[in-house]
């Protein structure tokens, strides 16, 4: 589908979707297979300004807002959504310290993320015993000589082992949410202990790591946002976040219709091309239906977050919609193809396993109910 999009809005999906095609797309198979990390197209997408599509230009951003940004993941995803994944968080990353940090934050890394110069930003919230609620965290700062000490592990940390610049959550007061605040850490920092890689299903090429904090040492000067605000710039973030994965998935569903799409006008069986059966054009015609829908909610809070209304519920509809739909539609991709979708000279089997986590991560779909629910009561008084 298409909007009726705005001059800038157009020139980032186009940049987007020109690097896509001929930068990223390319060596997405390849990159899948040896579990390599993108960062010269990172890199390079920091020269494009994708890694601060939101940010404002006083810190290196695009500041073509959080549509343009939808758009731009699009067309990321659609070509590889490991490094969408990475250019995702990044932009968080960014975005985050560019609402809730000092000047003198913003200066040092927001222009560091945006630069390309940090490679990737992190976002170290769930831990071991900690996913979806993310009040029972554990790790702890504690004051000490005028700065702060970090120590607690933390786990499924997208990027955490090239990030040069990482928010950290810790617990700073008592149990619960009041107690939680947001620190920036350097990547390397003294304390800092990376784990090995984990072996994941899917986005083979984006890196995701345990981190350990053993007598962290934080200057003063490390707290985002105030003391005990921490669970709510997490909340504010994931909320944006989760535009984010509704493009990922998005951009996933595409690339799987337009491959299935091929196949099956190429493929024939009983004399004539898989796509003139009427089951298999139900199929497609479902897909690009529900696809049409997931961009549809995925742009709507995308708008209200640009316009500064409140898009909570409308973004967990996008992450909830749109993340199970890519399910769906990569696993019609792979039986469409029958035993060739089984195998990775075909994509399609790439896409499935990319898409599995998308209904878990930045909030599972059982949390993207509660969400919607709690908002549609709170509505209703």
């Amino acid at each position: 589908m298409e909007l009726h999009l705005t001059e800038t809005q157009a020139l980032v999906r186009n940049t987007a979707r020109t690097f896509a095609r001929e930068r990223v797309a390319p060596g997405a198979r390849e990159r899948d297979r040896t579990g390599t990390f993108p960062a010269e197209l990172l890199r390079e997408m920091a020269e494009l300004g994708l890694l601060g599509v939101n940010v404002p230009a006083a810190y290196g951003g695009a500041e073509a807002g959080a549509t343009a940004y939808a758009l731009a993941m699009m067309e990321i995803a659609e070509a590889c959504a490991s490094t969408a994944v990475a250019m995702a968080v990044t932009n968080m990353c960014a975005e985050l310290i560019s609402k809730f940090g000092t000047e003198a934050q913003k200066q040092r890394y927001v222009t560091r993320l945006t630069s390309g110069a940090a490679v990737a930003g992190a976002f170290a919230l769930s831990e071991p015993q900690a996913g979806s609620d993310a009040s029972a965290l554990e790790t702890r700062a504690m004051r000490k000589d005028g700065g702060w000490v970090l120590d607690g592990a933390k786990q499924w940390i997208t990027s955490g082992d090239r990030a040069g610049v990482i928010v950290v959550w810790a617990r700073t007061g008592a149990g619960g949410a009041g107690g939680l605040s947001a620190f920036i850490v350097e990547g390397g920092a003294p304390g800092l202990l990376v784990g090995k890689h984990e072996d994941k299903m899917g986005l083979r090429a984006s890196s995701t790591v345990p981190l350990q904090f053993e007598d962290c040492r934080l200057k003063g000067d490390a707290l985002l946002g105030g003391e005990g605000e921490g669970f709510k710039l997490a909340m504010m973030a994931l909320d944006g976040g989760r535009i984010g994965i509704a493009s990922q998935a998005c951009g996933v569903t595409r690339a799987a219709l337009a491959a299935t799409v091929r196949y099956t006008r190429e493929r024939k069986a009983f004399g004539k091309p898989v796509a003139d059966f009427q089951a298999v054009r139900f199929m497609l015609a479902t897909i690009q239906t529900e696809l049409a829908a997931a961009e549809l909610l995925t742009f709507r809070a995308a708008n209200l977050k640009e316009s500064g209304r409140p898009f909570t519920r409308e973004a967990s509809m996008a992450k909830l919609f749109g993340s199970e739909l890519a399910n769906r539609a990569a696993d019609k991709a792979v039986q469409l193809h029958g035993g060739y979708g089984y195998i990775d000279e075909f994509p399609v089997e790439r896409y499935l396993r990319d898409a599995r986590v998308q209904t878990i991560y930045e909030g599972t779909s059982e949390i993207q109910r509660l969400v919607i629910a709690r908002e549609l009561l709170r509505a209703a008084g």
